[in-house]
């Protein structure tokens, strides 16, 4: 089968999320024998990267990669995210799925390639599906984050996008995004909490829970030694941003003296954090570092923190926790209480001092820590698999070939050397073809 996957930061020009599970899911549909291409936009990547360089990516075989930069540049983004439409790159657009004629096209995270309005490019005969990896289609800002203060609960859109310094995008107020997502056949959210947001604030369409999932090979290098430091830690990991919370886990510390605290990132609220941690020897900034780094320092912990301010639609760092067999202390908002709960791999918190509770609870107690990791790893290695992931994503794709009158879009020849006409709507439809994965899946959750 053919898939694109249409995202604005990809690879070289990312900043993980949106941009790592792409990546993840490319390269397994790449292993089983699929042609997979990515569209993305280098000029958004500009245009927000600050000071951040491009990263070291380098496309499996199976992987094409299509990186958009337009004439006017910086403006092509600015474009789509004033007018919810591709504008600057939807002719580029256009030719490439024309080129490719894709069995599925896979829309993420898509604030700055093409808005809303990219999901109504043609793709005759192709299950069209998104994944929601933000808040974005509830959220201009992404996050659920109100006036850079707290968790957004009585919408006042204006006001905070002018706060934050962005210019308010207007065809939030018109129907466009209504009537784009009826060119979906499925809008899927990688958690129960993500679904319930996205219907609570003004989401219609029906969604479809498919969580993310890690490969066994997910940090792509060898393995990195694990850190050798005296002293037992907590670790966090991440771009360093207020909505993350690790300003709490540093207040933490001093009320920790027996654990350090072993940061890795960077980001904007850097010199914030490091000003916070001013006199505590207990705190260690470690920078930027590679994922097989990141595993090894997960590897070494007693805990990995996840402290976020926001609705987080998943928690990656929940799983790379688990893969390492390592417990987390997770805050109680968003998907991250229902990773553990599914899990059994942590401990949850309200407030600062539940927080020093679970940290010093853990690190005290060896059983209770070899256990909430040997938990976590069991539940990564199933619910959250990459086999499992692939029978529910191919289940869903052939669920929805069979159900196409719900589509605009009308039915072409399917590509490949197994083509044949499409069937009549309503009748069964092909299936994937040799090295595919299976397609008789575990039942997919979905909700009105």
């Amino acid at each position: 089968m053919k898939f694109a996957m249409l995202t604005t930061f990809f690879g070289p020009h990312s900043f993980g999320g949106d941009a790592a599970f792409v990546d993840r899911l490319s390269r397994a549909l790449a292993r089983h024998g699929h042609e997979v291409h990515v569209i993305y936009c280098r000029d958004a990547f500009e245009l927000t990267r600050g000071d951040q360089t491009p990263r070291p990516y380098e496309a499996p075989p199976g992987v094409t990669v299509h990186p958009l930069s337009s004439r006017v540049g910086p403006l092509s983004p600015l474009a789509t995210h004033q007018t919810g439409g591709p504008a600057f790159k939807e002719k580029a657009i256009r030719e490439l799925i024309g080129s490719i004629r894709p069995d599925v096209l896979h829309f993420h995270n898509l604030s700055l390639i093409g808005g809303p309005g990219l999901l109504a490019v043609p793709a005759p005969g192709a299950v069209k599906l998104m994944t929601t990896h933000e808040h974005w289609l509830v959220c201009p800002m992404h996050v659920l984050w109100k006036f850079d203060a707290g968790v957004c609960e009585a919408t006042a859109c204006v006001r905070c996008c002018v706060r934050a310094g962005r210019p308010p995008q207007f065809w939030r107020r018109t129907p466009l995004l209504d009537r784009s997502l009826r060119h979906l056949d499925a809008l899927i959210a990688p958690s129960v909490s993500t679904l319930r947001e996205h219907g609570r604030r003004g989401i219609r369409a029906r969604m479809t829970h498919l969580p993310y999932f890690l490969p066994a090979d997910y940090t792509g290098q060898p393995d990195a030694p694990t850190p050798g430091h005296g002293r037992p830690y907590v670790a966090v990991a991440g771009r360093l941003e207020k909505i993350k919370g690790f300003q709490d886990v540093v207040d933490a510390m001093p009320r920790l003296p027996h654990l350090d605290l072993r940061i890795a990132g960077s980001g904007p609220f850097e010199a914030d954090l490091r000003r916070r941690a001013e006199g505590m020897a207990n705190v260690h900034f470690e920078g930027r570092l590679d994922s097989a780094q990141v595993a090894a320092l997960f590897r070494g912990a007693v805990a990995v923190a996840v402290p976020s301010l926001v609705h987080e639609t998943f928690g990656y760092v929940v799983l790379e926790a688990f893969a390492e067999k390592t417990p987390v202390v997770v805050r109680d908002l968003g998907a991250l209480p229902e990773l553990v709960a599914e899990s059994g791999g942590g401990l949850v918190f309200r407030t600062g001092d539940e927080l020093v509770e679970a940290l010093g609870r853990i690190a005290g107690d060896a059983d209770l820590r070899v256990r909430l990791g040997c938990d976590g790893y069991l539940a990564r290695q199933g619910v959250w698999s990459e086999a499992e992931h692939l029978e529910r994503y191919f289940g869903l794709i052939q669920e929805k070939r069979r159900s196409r009158r719900f589509r605009v879009d009308r039915a072409h020849r399917p590509s490949g050397p197994t083509a044949r006409r499409a069937d009549p709507v309503g009748s069964s439809d092909r299936g994937p073809g040799p090295g595919s994965a299976p397609l008789a899946g575990l039942p997919v959750e979905a909700t009105a």
